[in-house]
């Protein structure tokens, strides 16, 4: 008989499978939420491996707002970035966090770990998964580990397995796309002395290298008019020393491969984000061209939308329709992110013939307004789940200082236990405590929304609101002024009020 997982209720528990980043943020986030989690990871360890390394700027922000971004440790952010190899300056991006981060995945991954399983996340390595039934009362899985089969219940499950997602496969849950016609090989080399390049065309294909402060350099390559290939594993290392020669005429078969691999340029995304009680995040959602790290910033903010709802529906807690959310507002989001990185495949990795578009291209991208239009979009600023009537409606809440009596505030802190916040901000037609202010018609769900009574800056972003309603997640949910139905928007985010 399988052993079966314990220690956590099954009716409030929802199994993650996958512990790389994406999975474990949703872990977090979930725990916050008042949830039961057990995670479940095919690897028997990390990996140590970084093959995502960069964070744009929202991904920043909903770090913050758990508080996470000095636990990534010091890092320097830079305004460089591109747009399928041109360059473009980030470094003019509204908020707190301009421009991109480089941090390893490996030390991303450590911290959202340790995070995780310090909110009480069950993390279990060498477990994977085999089997899956889901029904009207909860799922079940079974994993393999080296004790033997593992079966374990829950009332959700939530893949974060990456492309290759065995939930998606078992759940039966089909992706839409374009299937992969090139890829780049990709391979982190010690000892090498090669010049650091940055998409560098030549005639024959496109050569990347960049030296870290550890002495191993990164190189990709691609070779123009070479299709993706049929794999089933990771190339070898020769397969990226013959390829470099061909293209830069430099022998780096003396360098220590550390890691190789490819990625190709596949456009696909999942139908839908949800199948009853199966949920997909991250690359098991939508797989793509990595261009600018936009695939493991695009999960992370996945796991950020969905921790809060899933939560709440897996204690009973969530008014009906909340969970169906997520797939109406991550998958257009998903949806937009595909079509910018085809676009940059096709600057990228196009031979001779794409040379006029990149032209315009790098005329356009020279206007501040071309420029920062892109850069917002590569950064995820620029979604917006709904339109409420007002400038902040459906927006990410931009970080406000505030003084809320005699301590000093943020929106941001404010957003560290992951749950609603309402801000009275005295300007919502009624004065604090009065009947109709918004802090007294919120009064009811304060079990589940937060009421602050605060003040902010008249130049700031929150100087011409009375006030505003905050989703775990950061985003807008209703203003005053510009906003009616303070109550429609608490029943609808947060279910209904609770009975004295």
């Amino acid at each position: 008989m399988p052993e079966k997982a314990s220690g956590t209720d099954p009716a409030t528990r929802v199994i993650v499978v996958g512990a790389g980043p994406v999975g474990l943020m949703l872990a977090g986030e979930l725990r916050l939420g008042g949830a039961e989690v057990v995670v479940l990871e095919r690897l028997r360890e990390p990996t140590g491996e970084s093959r995502a390394s960069q964070l744009n700027s929202r991904t920043m922000e909903v770090l913050d707002q758990r508080g996470l971004v000095e636990a990534l440790g010091g890092t320097e952010p830079t305004g460089r970035g591109h747009f399928g190899g041109l360059a473009l300056d980030a470094s003019r991006l509204p908020g707190r966090y301009p421009g991109y981060w480089k941090i390893p995945q490996f030390r991303t991954e450590a911290t959202l770990r340790a995070w995780a399983s310090g909110l009480g996340a069950d993390i279990r390595f060498g477990q994977e998964v085999r089997e899956l039934a889901s029904g009207d009362d909860g799922v079940e899985v079974t994993a393999d580990g080296a004790g033997g089969p593992l079966r374990v219940s829950g009332a959700y499950l939530a893949g974060c397995d990456g492309a290759d997602s065995t939930v998606r496969r078992l759940a039966g849950m089909g992706m839409r796309g374009t299937a992969a016609s090139r890829e780049l090989l990709r391979a982190d080399v010690a000892g090498l002395e090669i010049p650091d390049r940055r998409f560098e065309r030549f005639e024959n294909g496109l050569a990347i290298a960049a030296r870290r402060g550890d002495g191993v350099t990164r190189v990709m390559l691609h070779e123009f008019g070479r299709p993706a290939a049929r794999r089933d594993g990771s190339p070898e290392f020769a397969e990226v020393v013959s390829g470099w020669a061909r293209i830069t005429g430099e022998d780096i078969s003396t360098g220590t491969p550390i890691w190789v691999d490819a990625f190709d340029d596949a456009s696909l995304q999942a139908a839908r984000y949800r199948e009853g009680r199966v949920l997909l995040t991250g690359d098991s959602a939508h797989i793509q061209l990595p261009a600018g790290g936009q695939a493991l910033n695009l999960g992370l903010q996945d796991a950020a939308n969905l921790g809060w709802k899933l939560a709440a529906q897996a204690r009973g807690r969530a008014p009906a329709g909340l969970l169906d959310t997520y797939h109406d507002e991550r998958h257009p989001v998903g949806e937009r992110v595909l079509a910018n990185v085809r676009a940059q495949a096709h600057l990228l990795l196009g031979g001779p013939e794409v040379e006029p578009v990149r032209a315009v291209m790098r005329e356009m991208l020279a206007l501040p307004e071309c420029n920062d239009r892109l850069a917002a979009m590569v950064g995820g600023l620029d979604v917006r789940y709904e339109d409420g009537g007002h400038r902040l409606g459906g927006e990410r809440m931009p970080h406000c200082d505030l003084v809320a009596g005699p301590e000093h505030t943020s929106t941001t802190r404010l957003l560290h236990p992951a749950k609603g916040v309402l801000l009275d901000l005295g300007g919502g037609g009624a004065s604090p405590g009065a009947p109709d202010s918004p802090g007294a018609v919120a009064a009811p769900w304060s079990d589940r929304v937060r009421i602050v009574h605060a003040k902010a800056g008249p130049d700031g972003p929150l100087g011409d609101v009375g006030a505003v309603l905050l989703r775990p997640d950061g985003h807008v949910a209703w203003t005053a002024p510009g906003g009616d139905g303070l109550r429609a928007a608490l029943n609808r985010w947060f279910g209904p009020p609770s009975t004295p």
